[in-house]
């Protein structure tokens, strides 16, 4: 059990690590700096606590995401924003943890970005007025829109073949998809469960879809798949 002074502060993502998030400023002399473009003076100067893996450390946001985007995977990941959904920044959260191409917000502009903890600024995110509008996007790049919903002919994700490059609609939490994402999609599927409940949480599904897609397609010997 957590004793005294092990409280952690609410931005700190990692609650066994160490007292603070992330390396203090560089500990040498400005003139001894690194100096290669990627890197933040004020980071250098002032030290980085942001929730980024060791190699971006003293990286600027605008470096970062350009590093990213040499290695972006071939998935999607969309989902529907009609009422605000809390679970909307934990799948964004997610999904530049796995590295998606791109998150698509169908419906609302606006989003609730708690659950992203600032992750947003590292993923690309497009939104969408109507889930039309989002299938003839993906469609002009050749990539199939599948739903995920416990819907009456629905695939098993644990047995269907998972297309490379691919795009997961997922629902409000609750209703799940609506009426006119349903008619949009090329197929949807479902997640095999065993409990009493119906439905699982919509950004646990979405996490679960995506390291579906991981297992099958990423990469997994390369130094790009980070342990910790």
């Amino acid at each position: 059990m957590p004793g005294p002074g092990d409280e952690r502060a609410p931005y700190d993502p990692m609650p066994h690590g160490p007292d603070e998030v992330g390396v203090g400023p560089w500990p040498s002399a400005p003139s001894q700096w690194p100096s290669g473009s990627e890197y933040d003076p004020e980071l250098l100067a002032n030290g980085d606590r942001r929730n980024v893996v060791d190699r971006y450390r003293y990286w600027s946001l605008d470096a970062i995401v350009a590093d990213l985007d040499t290695r972006r995977h071939d998935f999607h990941v969309a989902i529907e924003n009609w009422q605000h959904d809390f679970n909307i920044g934990t799948v964004v959260r997610t999904a530049n943890a796995f590295l998606a191409a791109e998150v698509h917000i169908v419906g609302n502009r606006r989003w609730n970005r708690r659950g992203a903890m600032v992750t947003d600024r590292y993923q690309h995110i497009r939104h969408h007025a109507t889930p039309q509008d989002l299938a003839d996007h993906l469609h002009g790049l050749g990539v199939p829109l599948l739903g995920i919903d416990n819907l009456p002919g629905s695939a098993h994700l644990e047995t269907m073949p998972m297309p490379r490059r691919v795009c997961f609609l997922f629902g409000q939490e609750g209703p799940g998809l609506s009426e006119a994402a349903r008619a949009v999609c090329d197929a949807t599927f479902s997640i095999a469960q065993f409990g009493s409940t119906r439905s699982i949480n919509a950004s646990a599904a979405a996490a679960i879809a995506m390291h579906t897609w991981i297992r099958e397609h990423a990469d997994l010997s390369a130094e790009d798949a980070w342990r910790g």
